[in-house]
């Protein structure tokens, strides 16, 4: 360990995620059993600005292994995004003599990691967020437990919608990405799914459901990101009103499918986390505290191929970034031609088996 760390601070940041409390538990003990001292700042960022600390021991992260959100709250802090709000926070940490943070979070919860470790604050991100849309991870803490939240809510109206013959048009979170939406298509046995990363085929979609219908199918599923507001209600009334039209024309009321919509919306961040969020949460936690005592700083903890490891969260971005097709000119100056074609490579990887995914999906809802 090095002599420097006398006291460290673990803050969470951005949209709570199921498992944040096991990560914080992680980064306290982990502390705590060699020696340093832990304060949690409350409210994420703003707590340094606002110098709202709380000590952190073994026994006031006991019991919140099993909690959802976070209980040393989050928010986002515009403030921080300025030099003004930054200095403060650096002053405030300077005054309660802690040498080094540990930010839970997501992309904005990293540029703040950033521009800590810039600052000389050495600062570890660990990837917290629901979404998954932290490529170079391939799974973040909280992604398990809202798709097992999806699940658990969506076959409940599976269920309605067997008893009346009816289809449910549902609505999940995961901002720009659409992992939860997918994955939780497949566990459900949706008819399709609606996600950012592959093209939505809208009249094949109800042509596939009058054919289900005409071969006996009662229920129906559609899963849809919350990337498209507009889409569900706007489908489900189409659904209701093309199948309608059709009963009508051939006399046969079995072709009409009566559709419901449904915007889970904030319950998807609710639940006691998985097994699989706090077993990622605390080894993520772990890593951070060892590479922090290690002298590093100005990268995140991620998760690849099943094994914790880690990398620069400017790589992290800029890989984002390339992925979402949101780059910026000038952004991958500082990268090498090999870095940005061990970039391409990943994302076309990682591009190439999410539609793999989303055909074998296809292949399936029926």
């Amino acid at each position: 360990m090095s002599a420097k760390f006398r006291k460290i601070c673990v803050l969470t940041s951005g949209g709570d995620a199921p498992g944040m409390n096991a990560a914080v538990r992680a980064v306290t003990r982990a502390a705590n059993a060699r020696g340093v001292q832990v304060m949690g700042s409350l409210g994420g960022y703003r707590g340094m600005i606002h110098d709202e600390f709380v000590e952190l021991t073994n026994r006031a992260v006991s019991n919140k292994i099993q909690l959802s959100g976070t209980f040393i709250y989050s928010d986002r802090c515009l403030e921080f995004k300025e030099e003004a709000g930054m200095q403060k926070a650096i002053a405030n940490l300077k005054k309660h003599e802690i040498d080094g943070v540990v930010a839970i979070g997501g992309d904005g919860t990293f540029r703040g990691a950033t521009d800590l470790s810039q600052r000389g604050i050495p600062t570890i991100g660990i990837p917290g967020t629901i979404d998954n849309d932290i490529t170079a991870s391939d799974n973040t803490i909280g992604f398990d437990t809202a798709m097992q939240t999806v699940v658990d809510n969506v076959d409940r109206l599976h269920d309605t919608c067997e008893s009346h013959a009816r289809c449910n048009v549902v609505e999940v979170m995961g901002r720009g990405a659409g992992d939860i939406t997918l994955n939780t298509a497949i566990a459900t046995g949706a008819v399709a799914a609606v996600i950012p990363e592959c093209d939505f085929d809208e009249e094949a979609c109800i042509n596939k459901i009058i054919r289900l219908r005409r071969e006996g199918k009662r229920s129906f599923l559609i899963i849809v990101s919350e990337a498209f507001p507009e889409v569900g209600p706007a489908l489900t009334k189409k659904i209701t009103e093309v199948t309608r039209e059709l009963s009508e024309k051939e006399n046969n009321d079995k072709l009409w499918v009566e559709s419901k919509f449904c915007r889970m919306a904030h319950i998807v961040r609710g639940g006691s986390p998985t097994l699989s969020d706090r077993l990622l949460a605390t080894k993520m936690g772990v890593r951070a505290v060892d590479e922090l005592f290690a002298g590093n700083s100005d990268i995140i903890v991620v998760e690849r191929e099943g094994k914790i490891t880690t990398c620069g969260i400017l790589w992290s971005q800029i890989l984002d970034r390339m992925y979402k097709g949101t780059l910026k000119e000038g952004m991958t100056d500082s990268l090498s031609a090999d870095e940005i074609k061990e970039m391409e490579k990943f994302i076309e990887e990682k591009k190439a088996g999410f539609k793999t995914t989303y055909a074998m999906f296809n292949e399936l809802a029926n």
